[in-house]
């Protein structure tokens, strides 16, 4: 559905399909890669380990991964074709949510046998969620402004969780990490003394499955150093400065000045090394197959499949928030594109020895920011994404930036995220109909359960924990349940459009 021209009017270029000059575009685009390359280099150290994977394949897994997010930017900003990419100022990342399910699969055959395993299940994976994008596309009249807007608040909130943690200079979310020489002891003990039992056995008898008990943690020192949040209060002090008293270019870039000044005082400190700078190579090819031709188990990709459909519902929230941010409307059809695109972009990710990918919910608290509604901020910050994967030597100094440097700007860019949800529910009508009032209330309260209780799953069926540890996604349901429930499934078209005013009006 394409957005009509006003009556009378010349035709205007609308804000998200403006191309801004070369230089302002790269500075841009940069912002939008600090944010987000945090986020972008966990998941393939996270697999890379579990697959007990040399230094060096880990090192090839980040290179692939920043190719991989550059690539799938540039697709879902830039469009391919008519069926691909939703031509909003998105940015591609690797999504968490397949993080669970991907450690268990590597728990069950590690090497270069377990990442071709896992790259099987990830390309069947996408190529199921190709097919099943424009079936997900007709969700869209089931989110009218109170539903949209209550999701979009708890992605909001579900960031500060991550924001708050890397300004304490730990762990995302933990003051306690996984204590691995413990856990990998763990592990050999299990497994020896599961082929103890197995030689045991009568022949044909199937073998006893490997069990461990309470995974180790050890305290996190570094976790709440007041040195740390110092340093991250430093750079949302100077983001706000920036803000309230920079004009023009210089305000739409606070958030990358902010981190900037941040990392200057890091080094300053002692607290920012190029150690891996120095050591990282200048030039590496990303190469498809790396290793091997994947393999395909029926289970393992019903599994991704499942996370897949957690992940495109997750990015249904992300792609409304942006369409009220920059006051562009979707239809079905640029939605089930943008679906697509999750799809595509898994599919390559299985393709180039990396993971699934999804939109990545740190970027739209930036437009929100900024207020710069350009795609072509995010194409600029593809290209750069794919530069800093074949440059392994720049990928290195992105990657030296301390978390706690990024912390301070998340805080902003996260709570502007939950601000636009309560904008656009300032809209919704609680006077004359209070049912909305239990739909928000209930909604984001089953959203906070993973926040506030992130073990609350442990005895549930493990197949459930990628649904069940989905703050977003239990919001989503709940308040499109409730919806139905009490305001029946026609969406309301005026409402939608004040809601969008509401988010537009920085």
């Amino acid at each position: 559905m394409s957005n009509p021209k006003p009556d009378g009017a010349a035709p205007q270029v609308h804000p998200v399909d403006e191309r801004l000059p070369g230089g302002r575009l790269f500075t841009l685009g940069l912002q939008h890669v600090l944010v987000m390359y945090a986020g972008a280099v966990a998941v393939p150290l996270i697999i890379g380990r579990a697959l007990q994977l040399s230094p060096e394949q880990v090192a090839m897994l980040i290179s692939a991964d920043l190719f991989c997010c550059g690539l799938v930017t540039l697709i879902q900003s830039l469009g391919f074709g008519r069926h691909f990419g939703i031509k909003l100022p998105v940015m591609m990342g690797v999504t968490f949510a397949a993080v669970g399910p991907m450690v268990a699969m590597a728990n069950v055959q590690g090497g270069p046998e377990g990442a071709r395993a896992i790259f099987g299940a990830i390309i069947g994976a996408g190529l199921i969620s190709i097919a099943i994008a424009p079936l997900m596309s007709r969700l869209l009249r089931f989110f009218p402004p109170v539903v949209t807007g209550t999701i979009i608040a708890i992605i909001g909130i579900s960031l500060m969780r991550v924001g708050i943690g890397w300004a304490m200079g730990g762990p995302a979310f933990l003051a306690q990490s996984t204590d691995v020489p413990k856990l990998v002891q763990m592990v050999d003990a299990a497994r020896q003394k599961a082929a103890e039992a197995a030689a045991t056995l009568p022949p044909g008898a199937e073998a006893p499955a490997i069990t461990l008990g309470k995974i180790p943690l050890v305290d996190n020192p570094s976790y709440g150093a007041l040195d740390n949040m110092a340093v991250a209060a430093f750079v949302l002090v100077a983001i706000l400065l920036l803000v309230r008293y920079g004009r023009g270019f210089v305000a739409n870039i606070a958030v990358l000045l902010g981190i900037i000044l941040g990392c200057v005082l890091a080094a300053g400190l002692g607290k920012m090394h190029f150690d891996k700078v120095a050591k990282a190579d200048w030039f590496d090819i990303v190469t498809p197959f790396a290793f091997g031709m994947p393999t395909f188990d029926l289970v393992m990709v019903l599994t991704m499949t499942l996370v897949m459909i957690v992940v495109m519902i997750e990015s249904t929230g992300m792609f409304l928030a942006l369409s009220d941010l920059t006051g562009k409307k979707l239809g079905q059809k640029e939605l089930a594109a943008g679906l697509r695109t999750d799809g595509l972009g898994t599919v390559i990710g299985g393709v180039f020895n990396t993971f699934p990918y999804t939109s990545f919910s740190q970027n739209v608290g930036l437009v929100g920011v900024t207020g710069v509604k350009s795609r072509w901020v995010c194409v600029a910050a593809g290209l750069i994404m794919i530069v800093l994967g074949l440059l392994p030597k720049m990928a290195a100094l992105v990657e030296s930036v301390p978390t706690f440097v990024l912390g301070g700007a998340g805080l902003v860019m996260f709570g502007m995220v939950a601000a636009t949800g309560i904008r656009i529910l300032a809209n919704v009508d609680f006077k004359t109909n209070r049912n909305n009032l239990y739909i928000v209330a209930i909604s984001i309260g089953a959203g906070m359960i993973p926040l506030v209780a992130p073990r609350w799953t442990q005895h549930m069926a493990h197949s459930l924990h990628p649904l069940l540890e989905s703050g977003i996604l239990l919001t989503a349901i709940s308040a499109v349940v409730l919806n139905l429930y009490f305001n029946g499934g026609k969406a309301d078209e005026a409402a939608s459009v004040e809601a969008a005013k509401a988010a537009e009006a920085h």
